[in-house]
């Protein structure tokens, strides 16, 4: 009677193994079982995996939730028939499964598995096992041990009581796309139209979303594009206007624009070609003084003042330091070169008195003292450069840089020192550093000089003017306002022959001493 268990005691030095050494958990063998999806009835073939319950190598018991499948008529949730480890999901959320085919491939006891059904859980592998002897040795226990502290470390999920259980209380689903209702074959359309499904709402049987509904859904998103009028107007109704006080500077702005309409404009337009400046800009650049660019410093053989000290530059704040020049302050010298061979152009108007019937007049300044049009983040200010004659192409460069620092600041740090209350003659605006135009029409107010000029964005263009082949070269527009009551149109338009001429030749410069 006991000597058939005792034998096959005997044929499994394992069990022994695990009997005399192990824990009881051990006593019985893994095996790796398919579980495949039932026949559900009424027909059905297949059926949609809308949600996981378990992660791969999750522990899962009795009863616990396993997957949820959506079929063309009904969600059914699938509850797990044995306790086990899920070692493999087969069918992936939102994937279709065959009845029959297998879901997931879980872990089980094999004790456990003798009194499940066949049906629905069949070994993974085709074979069966047949138990073999096997000679235990150091590896063996080895391995043994480490799965049993891993089987130990295993989180396991909370048990929960069997449907039939009196305790058992089914959870609130939560409210998303895996829980509506609907066929795989619309949840695909649903996926390929980006619509999701938990924001619709199903016009079949028992609240089903139909292909139909997602199409008028999609025709809703595409009217609602155009805005109705009649949905607009009570939402205006409800909102008020913001009053915004203008600013100081804004303010300013807003008198100086209206007094401009007193002086009569003249317009003229041309292009500079700036190929020779183009081709001279890194020369300049690569010889930058020291004070104004710091970090090319020389290192000379031969102390210079070794004899005598040499003249040191003026300090230079660190606001006034730049490492690049650019096309803007040798536009500036060169027209300060133009200027001083054109009074005119240095002139300022003095409005006789009013009552005693005197006669405006011009006072002629003795340097070309330019304004330059600053955008800052307070409005538009006109800092002077005075005597922008006298200043070199690198001074320029700094003082425009100082200029742009102050400007920037907040509150705007431009003072009467700067600005000054006699202004200046000429202005020029810089539109090119900003925008992508060629040409604008600049406004000139009263009190800002006889002349403005507005600097376009430098582009190369194909130019055939000089040859019939034509060649490249790179040319910018220039747009002037002049105070017609003072300046005729020739003279402009000879003016403007005269800077074109220091421009386009700049070796002019070098021979003029700079």
């Amino acid at each position: 009677m006991f000597i058939r268990p005792l034998r096959r005691l005997l044929t499994r030095p394992t069990a022994v193994s695990h009997f005399h050494t192990f824990p009881p958990s051990l006593s019985s063998r893994k095996i790796l079982q398919s579980f495949k999806l039932a026949d559900i009835g009424e027909g059905i073939t297949e059926c949609e995996v809308i949600k996981w319950n378990v992660k791969e190598l999750g522990a899962i018991q009795s009863f616990d939730p396993l997957c949820e499948v959506q079929s063309d008529k009904a969600s059914v949730e699938i509850t797990s028939p044995f306790d086990g480890i899920v070692k493999e999901i087969l069918v992936k959320e939102g994937e279709v499964a065959k009845v029959g085919q297998g879901l997931c491939v879980i872990e089980v006891d094999e004790e456990l598995s003798d009194s499940e059904s066949a049906e629905q859980i069949e070994p993974a592998s085709s074979a069966s096992p047949v138990p073999s002897p096997i000679i235990p040795n150091s590896k063996v226990v080895e391995d043994a041990v480490s799965r049993a502290e891993q089987i130990r470390e295993e989180p396991s999920a909370p048990r929960r009581p069997h449907p039939m259980d009196p305790n058992y209380s089914p959870s609130t689903p939560d409210v998303n796309r895996e829980n509506v209702l609907a066929k795989p074959s619309v949840r695909h359309y649903a996926r390929q139209s980006k619509v999701d499904l938990a924001l619709l709402s199903g016009s079949g049987r028992d609240g089903r979303i139909e292909k139909k509904d997602i199409d008028a859904f999609l025709s809703q998103q595409a009217s609602s594009v155009s805005v109705d009028l009649g949905s607009v107007a009570p939402r205006a109704q409800t909102e008020q206007d913001v009053i915004v006080e203008l600013g100081r500077t804004r303010y300013g702005m807003w008198k100086a624009m209206t007094q401009s309409l007193e002086v009569p404009h003249f317009g003229y337009s041309t292009s500079l070609d700036l190929t020779s400046l183009h081709s001279l800009l890194p020369t300049l650049n690569s010889h930058i003084p020291e004070h104004f660019d710091p970090s090319k410093s020389s290192s000379l053989p031969i102390n210079p003042s070794a004899l005598h000290p040499a003249p040191s530059p003026p300090p230079v704040p660190e606001s006034a330091q730049f490492t690049r020049l650019t096309y803007l302050p040798i536009l500036i010298k060169t027209l300060a070169k133009a200027m001083m061979a054109w009074p005119v152009l240095r002139s300022s108007i003095t409005l006789g008195s009013v009552n005693g019937g005197g006669k405006p007049t011009l006072t002629i300044r003795p340097h070309a003292d330019i304004a330059v049009a600053l955008s800052t983040p307070t409005g538009l200010y006109t800092p002077v450069i005075p005597h922008a004659d006298t200043h070199s192409i690198y001074s320029l460069s700094s003082q425009l840089k100082h200029l742009s620092f102050l400007g920037r600041q907040v509150p705007c740090a431009l003072t009467m020192n700067e600005m000054p209350k006699r202004g200046a003659t000429v202005t020029i605006s810089n539109i090119g550093a900003i925008g992508d135009g060629e040409y604008a029409h600049p406004v000139l107010v009263p009190g800002g000089g006889v002349a403005i000029v507005a600097i376009g964005r430098a582009r190369w263009v194909w130019d055939v003017s000089k040859s019939d082949r034509g060649e490249r070269r790179l040319k910018v527009g220039v747009s002037w306002s002049a105070d017609h009551r003072v300046l005729e149109g020739a003279e402009l338009a000879a003016f403007v022959e005269s800077w074109r001429a220091y421009v386009e030749a700049p070796e002019r410069l070098i021979g003029e001493g700079i």
